[in-house]
């Protein structure tokens, strides 16, 4: 069995610090899926320790909600993970990537990518 090599994404959000604290609504626009495509992700924006939107091409947004708290992500707002595949599932581990000299952060398993429409910014 021949596997395609591993990718590993690291990923940011570049919003201000104020808006990272708190995850904006999101109104479910559909059933949640088990995979997203890895060559249709455009943007992530960590919110919060537990939840990551996933922001496709063309604007479909697709939050994550991790099952238990994954320490220290929401403070770094980055992480990695690999696969040998070009998506990314629930069954699937990210890693928080914290700056150098620091060893990795908690590694923490994914939940199931619900399709969002997110609330406008007050």
């Amino acid at each position: 069995m021949r596997l395609v090599p591993a990718v590993l994404l690291m990923l940011a959000a570049a919003a201000p610090a104020a808006d990272r604290r708190r995850a904006p609504e999101a109104t479910p626009t559909g059933p949640a899926v088990g995979c997203i495509q890895l060559n249709q992700v455009r943007e992530t924006q960590v919110r919060d320790d537990r939840t990551i939107d996933f922001v496709l091409r063309g604007g479909r947004v697709y939050r994550n909600v991790l099952p238990r708290s994954c320490p220290n992500l929401g403070f770094e707002q980055r992480f990695g993970y690999a696969t040998s595949l070009n998506q990314l599932c629930s069954v699937d581990i990210i890693t928080v990537l914290q700056l150098p000299p620091s060893p990795a952060g908690a590694s923490c398993g994914l939940g199931r990518f619900q399709p969002v429409k997110l609330a406008k910014p007050r």
